[in-house]
């Protein structure tokens, strides 16, 4: 039996590599890597199999088969091939990889697009583990996977970082497979070998990360200044010595600036970090009393690992901003707001599983059409602002659920039934009985 780890980030790696430790992928047969670099812009970011931080994790792999030395110059994340061309594909990647297609364990992150939705497609007998890539991991698939395949999905192997919490990705038919926190922060800490960062210095101080969402089109560049000036506003109920803050590569030095001058308003000192270390260890390389973003999976990570305090700040407004409602980053936004909230409601795992339960069936309401009664459950018991935060009325109004707003005698006669809207309901009987009426007048005419 060949392994193959199709992965792309440092999380999905160390993800992977914690769960080969903690003996949750089992094999006596060899492990590909199979690395790849998802950015759009490839020349901006070291890839997982040339970032020298992450050589411990690869060591955990018998070889390594980069994807893009066979797709060059095509981007993976473009890489959907014709269906009449998979089997052909499928004996050249055979060939190239030195793989039996018919002895083959396929390892993937981002189930829902290329090249992982390709490679599933391309070898049509492998089984299926998905590798959970962050907070995305728990929202819904946001596309219908085929059956073919969906039915070789056997597992989800996934970060624990919100105990209690089962992810929804793959769900209802594959087995969730949690890698336990000391082993994910095992692995993490391997990225730290040899690491030259500045040490921590006396005196407390607070990590504040940039997530750069106006590129994501969540929000404007100057929405989302004021976002990490209100970040900063959340770091100070710490009352640090120092912030630190960890901007997102591609971000502007206008929001470092930002950030900067927030914090001298405030008497805080400000420092700038630019280096590789991930935003979980160094947090853990300053010891800090806090990590402040918006909706960074590294929130419930250090907290889940390091017990260390998280806040964010603007998640309201960005769920609001959120559209279509099936926006993918709807699900991670919401778990952080209900993690960081004050007397947040969901503390409890089952309540915040419920949450979560009822946010995926309103995303996707098709592919997790099992989830409908958790929504309805959850639904009954809220107020109309808790339901507002978290609802839109009119996705509450076109999936019919409780609390939609009552329905005016334009929306009742607008609302689909059996398929089309009641009004072309009502103009299909309408021109059915005049052509009966008319095959009756024929029939007495003797026509």
């Amino acid at each position: 039996m060949t392994q193959l780890f199709a992965l792309h980030s440092t999380y999905g790696l160390a993800t992977a590599t914690a769960a080969i430790d903690a003996g949750l992928i089992r094999g006596g047969g060899e492990r590909v890597l199979v690395p790849f670099v998802s950015s759009s812009v490839p020349e901006t970011v070291t890839g997982i199999a040339d970032d020298p931080t992450l050589r411990s994790l690869r060591g955990r792999f018998d070889r390594i088969e980069p994807l893009e030395e066979l797709l060059m110059p095509r981007h993976p994340r473009s890489w959907e091939p014709k269906g009449v061309d998979l089997p052909m594909l499928e004996r050249l990647f055979a060939r190239a990889w030195d793989l039996d297609p018919h002895d083959l364990e396929l390892f993937v992150q981002s189930p829902q697009v290329a090249p992982a939705r390709t490679l599933m497609a391309l070898f049509p007998q492998a089984r299926i583990t998905i590798i959970g890539d962050g907070l995305m991991t728990y929202a819904p698939m946001r596309v219908r996977i085929p059956y073919s395949v969906a039915a070789r999905i056997e597992q989800v192997v996934y970060a624990d970082v919100v105990p209690g919490v089962r992810p929804l990705v793959g769900s209802p038919g594959a087995q969730v497979a949690p890698v336990p926190p000391r082993a994910f922060a095992a692995a993490l800490g391997e990225t730290d070998a040899g690491s030259t960062e500045p040490p921590d210095e006396s005196g407390s101080t607070v990590l504040v990360l940039g997530q750069y969402l106006s590129a994501l089109g969540l929000m404007t560049a100057a929405a989302e200044i004021g976002l990490q000036m209100r970040l900063v506003d959340r770091a100070a109920q710490w009352r640090p010595r120092r912030i630190v803050f960890k901007p997102h590569p591609a971000a502007p030095p206008l929001v470092t600036a930002a950030v900067e001058a927030e914090a001298a308003r405030r008497g805080i000192d400000f420092e700038e970090y630019r280096g590789p270390l991930p935003a979980e260890l160094l947090a853990e390389r300053l010891d800090v009393v806090a990590v402040v973003a918006g909706f960074s999976t590294a929130l419930p990570t250090v907290r889940t690992l390091f017990d260390r305090a998280i806040g964010s700040a603007g998640n309201g407004t960005v769920l609001a901003a959120l559209t279509p409602f099936e926006n993918s980053n709807r699900i991670p936004v919401t778990l952080v707001d209900a993690l960081t909230r004050e007397d947040s409601p969901y503390a409890d795992p089952a309540r915040l599983q419920l949450l979560i339960d009822a946010v995926g069936y309103a995303m996707q309401p098709k592919i997790a059409g099992h989830l409908r009664g958790r929504a309805e459950e959850l639904l009954r018991g809220l107020d109309a602002d808790e339901r507002a935060r978290y609802f839109t009325p009119r996705r509450l109004a076109e999936l019919r659920l409780p609390g939609a707003p009552a329905e005016n005698a334009v929306r009742r006669a607008l609302r689909p039934a059996g398929g089309v809207g009641r009004i072309e309901e009502w103009r299909l009987h309408a021109l059915g009985a005049r052509r009966r009426a008319g095959r009756a007048w024929r029939a007495l005419r003797g026509r």
